[in-house]
């Protein structure tokens, strides 16, 4: 089913069994469309895409959980990034309208590259020479997109708390490991490359694992007639390419699900730690890229997700409980001499000439200087559904290896691991990717040793989960 303009749908679920101490837990859904005009820039890529249509609109889902005084907010927003500042003012919005505490709020993108580019270094610099180049008027930017977005995201948020009712959920996952690939070589002279092309002979094997398991989170009403899916899967949606606004591959999540359960399912795609795994399978030639290749991985994985339905474990003792904590992680600091030769270099991207690890470098120096330094106040949230199963969730573009690690010390055998909650600030490798080097580490903006950093706070909340009563 499409969906055009401002829609909001509330979908609710009733009938539960829970702990004679505990209250029932509740369950409530909203989802607004956030497509900004065509013409808009596209996000994504080191240099200016305009939009150009629509493909398939652009949402953000929210699921508000409730038991007795407790409350959290998780809003997935079909975007590239997430930016600090709509989300701050987006949960102070919400706070006041729904009391749901800001840091009881999760607001995070999908990481479609085929979304609004909306914040950061890049985007302002495309803006100032538009308004250079056609007399102080911007043609990309009809509409104040971020303070749209925020309005619609807190809208999302009122319409799922206004219509919690009593919910059943199940958790488990599946694995479908023919889709990612970690897209980091070593290669046969012992350098490490990203995305070395398909086929390459000079490819001895990947640089690191992928995370095959497709964690599902399912909400029902009674009677057990599903209302709603929770998909994470840990996998780069960078496949429709082109120009049109487009969700990527989850839009095919969501119509395969609704296919197969009815069109009044909601189905909720989260991103899962990828900042090294996309959907390019180097072992052969074939093309991967467009909507074709969208259709493709979204039906896998929507066709997955149902097949494991029946095998999901039922929450049968939900306590809802919320821990967070802020980790502060420096960011890496360049000479005056750095930032002047990368300001040059960057006043050049948008003509396409610079060697492309120039260009990555010198708008990573720029995007660091918007920080005015840092370091990057990150938090981290945890919340725990019931004994088995928690969703933790992580700001920015982290490696697989750090979902993996929590999951693997999650003391909840189902954990669903989220990332780009709530801020972006570039790729998170891991301490050994630093001194590999190639794209991801040259983007990153953050010194070596704050993934492993995220993953202790991440552990270290889960622990204070598992002991709460």
């Amino acid at each position: 089913m499409r969906w055009s303009g401002v829609i909001l749908v509330a979908l609710v679920a009733g009938g539960c069994a829970s702990a004679p101490s505990h209250p029932p837990l509740e369950v409530g859904l909203g989802q607004v469309a956030i497509t900004p005009p065509v013409g808009y820039r596209l996000a994504g890529y080191f240099y200016e895409r305009l939009s150009t249509g629509v493909h398939d609109p652009l949402f953000a889902r929210a699921i508000v959980f409730r038991q007795g005084d407790e409350r959290f907010a998780l809003v997935e927003c079909d975007l590239c990034q997430t930016s600090a500042d709509v989300v701050a003012r987006a949960r102070a919005m919400a706070e006041s309208r729904t009391g749901i505490p800001a840091d009881h709020i999760a607001i995070c993108s999908t990481h479609t590259h085929t979304g609004p580019d909306y914040f950061g270094a890049l985007a302002e610099h495309l803006h100032r020479i538009a308004l250079h180049d056609h007399a102080g008027v911007d043609p990309a930017r009809t509409v104040d997109y971020p303070t749209m977005l925020g309005d619609r995201i807190v809208q999302a948020i009122i319409t799922a708390s206004a219509s919690v009712q009593p919910a059943e959920l199940a958790a488990g996952d599946t694995a479908q490991p023919n889709v990612a690939f970690n897209r980091r070589y070593v290669m046969i002279d012992g350098t490490v490359a990203w995305n070395p092309g398909k086929l390459n002979p000079k490819i001895a094997r990947p640089a690191g694992p992928i995370d095959p398991r497709v964690d599902i989170l399912r909400v029902t009403r009674s009677g057990g007639a599903t209302a709603a899916v929770l998909t994470r899967f840990p996998l780069h949606p960078d496949t429709a390419g082109g120009t049109e606004y487009s969700a990527d591959f989850p839009h095919y999540i969501e119509e395969t699900v609704r296919s197969r359960l009815g069109t009044n399912v909601a189905s909720i795609f989260a991103q899962g730690t990828s900042g090294n795994v996309n959907h390019v399978d180097v072992s052969n030639d074939s093309p991967q890229k467009g909507p074709d290749e969208s259709a493709r991985i979204g039906r896998l994985l929507g066709n997955a997700v149902c097949d494991a339905l029946p095998t999901l474990s039922r929450v049968t003792r939900p306590t809802l409980a919320i821990a967070t904590k802020t980790v502060h992680l420096p960011l890496q600091h360049f000479s005056s001499d750095e930032i002047a030769k990368a300001r040059q270099a960057f006043e050049k991207i948008q003509e396409r000439k610079l060697p492309f690890l120039v260009g990555v470098r010198a708008t990573k120096i720029m995007r660091i200087e918007e920080r005015h330094g840092g370091p990057i106040a990150a938090q981290v949230q945890a919340v725990r559904l019931g004994d088995d199963t928690a969703i933790v969730l992580l700001p920015s573009e982290l490696f697989v290896e750090f979902g993996l690690a929590i999951k693997a010390r999650s003391p909840f055998p189902h954990t669903i691991v989220i990332e780009l909650a709530n801020d972006s600030f570039g790729y998170v490798p891991t301490r050994k990717a630093f001194d590999e080097g190639a794209y991801e580490p040259t983007n990153a903006t953050i010194e070596p040793g704050g993934g492993e950093r995220l993953v202790e706070a991440a552990v270290g909340l889960l622990g204070r989960l598992k002991e709460m009563r």
